[in-house]
């Protein structure tokens, strides 16, 4: 009995947590599933990316908010309205942003602040005298304004400066790099790229390793190496700060699958961890390869795909610049078993064998839950 109750829920689960993304259609507004259905007919004047299970949609020049079945689950009552995030969202009513619960209930409680900002990964900014700090879905202060800006958050940590000094913060409010540091980047595996006075290096575990001679760093891809510039030269480091390949290249991007896009004389290919050129530069740009083991690549006239040997498996006909959302430093290629990609115009989702989801759109969101 407790093994078909365990199932029961893990099932609602799967239900709850289906991912949907958000197309526009002879200019209305709808939702797709990843196995290539409508969740939702286009049919709405305007809409908002499906986020935390609910999507924000404009009836009759009022916003509200729809389920993943298209059922209006919060009125179409308000003057704007933004995303959902860990149960959280804000709203325009006469000329005022308020915080909502997914009952469309307005929230009090929230700490003073001189704007409502969105919550993303749990958490929100707050500012209080030209401070800016963080609270939880509770509105519980999990780090006190103390930064003069701190960056849009990113895979769960934000850039933060005080006094002109840059350090990284987490959802917790814990500053995981010390605010010490003229500039800093992502932050990837406690790890990340940093300038301190003259000197460019990498900070790990909270240490500082600088390396000498290295005047820019690259992406971090989604392994513990990072292209590292060094005499107009990139090669890569690891995250001690030692080089696994030596600065040989024109440009660099991160690894991913053992492989790595890098440049050489005016076209890109990869190149593995020995050294060696797995896909011989050929391509007008390359991005690191996706978890299908599928990876971008540009040819004169478009994007298209190749495998980890090189094959071409799916022609050089699309752009895949971004859409009309709001993605910061998004990645571009297969995420979760899907493309997004721009032709003539338009819109679709390739699946690995270049099959088009659906059909083609106006345009098209990323998948979300």
């Amino acid at each position: 009995m407790k093994k078909i109750f365990f199932l029961f829920l893990f099932s609602i689960h799967l239900i709850n947590a289906q991912e949907l993304a958000l197309v526009k259609k002879d200019g209305k507004f709808g939702l797709i599933t990843k196995e290539g259905t409508f969740a939702v007919e286009p049919k709405f004047d305007s809409a908002r990316e499906f986020s935390d299970g609910l999507a924000a949609v404009k009836q009759d020049g009022k916003w509200g908010y729809i389920d993943n079945k298209g059922t209006l689950v919060i009125p179409a009552s308000f003057d704007n309205a933004r995303d959902f995030n860990s149960g959280i969202a804000t709203i325009e009513k006469d000329a005022k942003w308020y915080y909502i619960n997914k009952q469309g209930e307005i929230l009090n409680g929230n700490p003073e602040s001189d704007k409502l900002f969105d919550f993303h990964y749990g958490v929100a900014f707050f500012r209080q005298n030209n401070k800016v700090g963080l609270i939880n879905n509770k509105f519980e202060i999990v780090l006190a304004p103390k930064y003069d800006v701190i960056r849009a958050l990113y895979k769960g940590y934000g850039r933060a400066a005080v006094n002109g000094k840059w350090g990284i913060v987490d959802t917790s409010g814990k500053e995981v790099v010390e605010a010490v540091y003229d500039e800093v980047g992502d932050y990837y595996n406690n790890t990340t790229w940093a300038k301190k006075g003259k000197e460019h290096g990498l900070v790990h575990n909270g240490q500082f390793i600088p390396i000498e001679g290295v005047t820019e760093f690259g992406p971090f891809g989604t392994q513990d190496f990072i292209a590292a510039k060094k005499g107009g030269k990139f090669g890569f480091v690891n995250f001690e700060g030692q080089w696994v390949l030596k600065p040989l290249f024109d440009n660099a991007k991160g690894f991913s699958n053992n492989l790595a896009p890098v440049k050489i004389r005016e076209k890109w290919g990869y190149t593995n961890l020995e050294g060696t050129c797995a896909v011989q530069p050929m391509y007008y740009d390359a991005e690191p390869f996706s978890e299908n083991g599928l990876a971008a690549v540009k040819k004169e006239y478009g994007w298209g795909f190749i495998d980890q040997t090189g094959n071409l498996v799916i022609q050089p006909n699309y752009e895949i610049s971004a859409a009309f959302g709001s993605y910061v430093r998004e990645e571009k290629g297969f995420i979760g078993g899907l493309a997004r990609v721009k032709r003539n115009g338009k819109w679709a989702f390739l699946k690995p064998n270049g099959d088009v989801l659906i059909e083609w759109f106006q345009n098209a969101e990323l998948f979300q839950e």
